[in-house]
């Protein structure tokens, strides 16, 4: 081979390997600008995550924005909101006042032991009930199904007084009712399976709505500042006419104690 041949095919082997580098510098220019560019918009994207959260959190929830709904009061309530809640014959002369947390668990106790004696009394005019819900319990162990019942009770006391009397009743029953620090009756679902066991509300398409819509919701916030104003601080808590009654353990216990406040 001449030199020159020689000369030549080193500059062209040179000259290759210049343009292969020329274009392995390219491909690495790519790859970062792609890089920086998929990192600048995994950056705009975890800020725009973050901004989406703040502005979520920053949102009213559900019981905020029902404070402020449309005030919807259920039949069988009297009362500027809607609050009262008398039930009986309207010529028995005395009141019995029944102050309860449908999560709490010694009104669960109370009502297994005395609701059907209530019941039967108020059936037979011996006095006429008021109902006073509260929602304490929501705030004490957390979570809502306080404020969701007593709602779901708007929505029962709404198709009749019997069948609110009964829906408390079933709620409050040692199959149904759950323990303090589970949530069930925050679920429509569970309040709904509850309302199956009464013949009324089973299978009761304008109850369901009410429910699964909230219907009752600002109602039962307006019924709950109603208990927080009583200056009651536990439930269950009896009165008779404003008077204080101890809570009985047994249905004997309660009549006995009736029937004193009665002649009282």
């Amino acid at each position: 081979m001449s030199s020159r041949n020689s000369q030549a095919n080193k500059a062209a082997a040179r000259e290759r390997l210049r343009a292969e580098r020329e274009a392995q510098a390219k491909k690495d220019k790519v790859r970062r600008q792609v890089i920086v560019a998929g990192g600048v918009v995994l950056a705009l994207g975890v800020i725009g995550a973050i901004g989406y959260g703040v502005m979520q959190a920053n949102q009213p929830g559900h019981w905020e924005k029902a404070a402020k709904a449309e005030l919807v009061k259920p039949q069988n309530t009297t009362g500027e909101d809607g609050t009262t809640v008398v039930i009986g014959k309207p010529d028995a002369k005395k009141t019995l006042e029944l102050y309860e947390d449908s999560r709490c668990p010694a009104c669960a106790a109370f009502e297994q032991a005395s609701g059907e004696q209530i019941h039967k009394d108020v059936d037979a005019g011996k006095y006429k009930l008021q109902y006073i819900g509260a929602t304490f319990i929501d705030n004490a162990v957390k979570g809502e199904g306080s404020k969701n019942a007593l709602s779901a009770l708007g929505a029962a006391l709404n198709v009749s007084p019997k069948a609110f009397l009964d829906y408390k009743g079933a709620l409050y029953s040692k199959d149904l009712h759950p323990e303090e620090s589970v949530d069930s009756f925050a679920k429509d679902d569970y309040l709904l399976k509850v309302a199956d066991t009464i013949p009324e509300l089973k299978g009761n398409a304008a109850f369901k709505k009410a429910v699964e819509d909230g219907t009752y919701d600002r109602w039962a916030l307006e019924m709950s500042k109603v208990f927080d104003k009583s200056g009651v601080k536990g439930t269950p808590t009896l009165k008779m006419d404003g008077k204080k009654i101890d809570t009985p353990q047994t249905a004997e216990q309660f009549t006995a104690a009736i029937d004193k406040a009665l002649q009282g």
